[in-house]
């Protein structure tokens, strides 16, 4: 009995020094719970402040700019565009500037005061179906407390009627807002795994530098190693995606010409990230964990399940280095408006950037690998 504990304490002390001998597995061990405990602190919230916000306002009366102030002053939404005309208010919400308007008719004061009560119009955007329920609650708050405040004498209390509407989801299903997310999340996965634990298996059975001692430079090595796994992505592209028109009954209002060259741009950006995280990794466990510290962060940050605008300052600004966030609203854009490149240019020109600077940090990194082991 002595002998047995003897031994499975020396074999507990082993495995202890092993896992703890590297500074990058201590890393892993102890700052990943950290720093996926902040994210979680400050960017999951189920409250959702700072809305985009626009207002129509035809009436320009005390009584309408009391109800514009009454939306703005909740914390819950942010004023970004007051155009004059109801088709500034539609563009706003086409374009993505504005996720909630507001169009108060002319009159509205005059109605107010009557029995019957005033009217106003609420517009949501339907891609984000999680959002716009949120945010309709709040306005039908705002609305009937505002009502209750102003009412006439002899008015019944809560007489302004919030007739509200839902754009590109009418219904405010959630699957047409999760479904085409979804497909950006599995890509991205796929593209990390392929890429990260194929270079790196082949560093850990050594047969990496064989393939380094040949001709092959280590661009063209690099890139016979990934146009496989491009082709695989877009086959897992056109699979998800007809099973998420034909299944899930997910419309494609958008077109293929506009899908392809965004996919290809996010699917490069994720190879480049797993090329990244293989040159940083000596093992398939080391590269898998280092991708799964990643991974998670980046559908948190994403606004996959939670609005950026809820987010801390901070956090929102280190989202505009996260592709996911970028393809995200790319895809659903095509899917459920139809979008075309000439309103997709801010998204594609982020994920150029970052494609480019994380395969630009991926070679180098490799490079260095190289030299260093020459």
């Amino acid at each position: 009995m002595k002998g047995q504990l003897w031994r499975v304490r020396a074999l507990a002390r082993k495995e202890l020094t092993q896992l703890l001998r590297d500074a990058r597995t201590r890393a892993i061990i102890f700052a990943a719970p950290t720093i996926q405990l902040l994210l979680f602190g400050y960017a999951v919230r189920t409250d959702i402040p700072n809305t985009p916000f626009a207002v129509v306002d035809h009436d320009h009366s005390p009584e309408s700019r009391a109800l514009i102030t009454a939306f703005t002053t909740t914390g819950y939404f942010r004023l970004v565009a007051a155009p004059t005309r109801s088709a500034g208010l539609a563009e706003a919400l086409d374009d993505g500037h504005a996720t909630v308007g507001l169009e108060i008719p002319p009159g509205f004061a005059r109605d107010l005061a009557r029995p019957g009560g005033a009217t106003v119009q609420l517009l949501v955007d339907g891609t984000q179906s999680n959002t716009a329920t949120v945010a309709l609650g709040y306005a039908n708050r705002i609305v009937g407390a505002f009502a209750l405040a102003h009412a006439s004498p002899g008015a019944v209390p809560g007489t302004i009627d919030l007739r509200s509407r839902a754009w590109f989801n009418p219904a405010l299903e959630s699957r047409l807002y999760n479904v085409p997310g979804v497909i950006a999340l599995l890509i991205l996965l796929m593209c990390l795994t392929l890429t990260a634990l194929a270079v790196v298996r082949e560093r850990e059975f050594g047969t990496l530098d064989q393939l380094l001692v040949t001709p092959l430079e280590t661009g063209e090595l690099l890139l016979g190693k990934t146009l496989p796994v491009v082709l695989i992505a877009f086959v897992d592209l056109a699979l998800i995606a007809a099973v998420a028109v034909a299944w899930f009954d997910i419309p494609f209002r958008g077109s293929v010409l506009v899908l392809l060259p965004t996919a290809l741009l996010y699917i490069v950006t994720g190879i480049a990230l797993g090329l990244l995280i293989s040159s940083i990794s000596r093992t398939q466990q080391e590269a898998f964990m280092t991708m799964f510290l990643f991974l998670l962060p980046s559908i948190i940050l994403s606004g996959f399940f939670y609005p950026i605008s809820s987010m801390p300052r901070p956090f929102q600004w280190i989202t505009i280095v996260n592709p996911v966030r970028h393809f995200l609203l790319i895809v659903r854009a095509i899917f459920l408006k139809g979008e075309g490149l000439d309103g997709l240019w801010p998204q594609v020109g982020a994920l150029a950037l970052i494609g480019a600077g994380t395969m630009g940090a991926a070679l180098w990194r490799l490079r260095q690998g190289d030299s260093g082991n020459g």
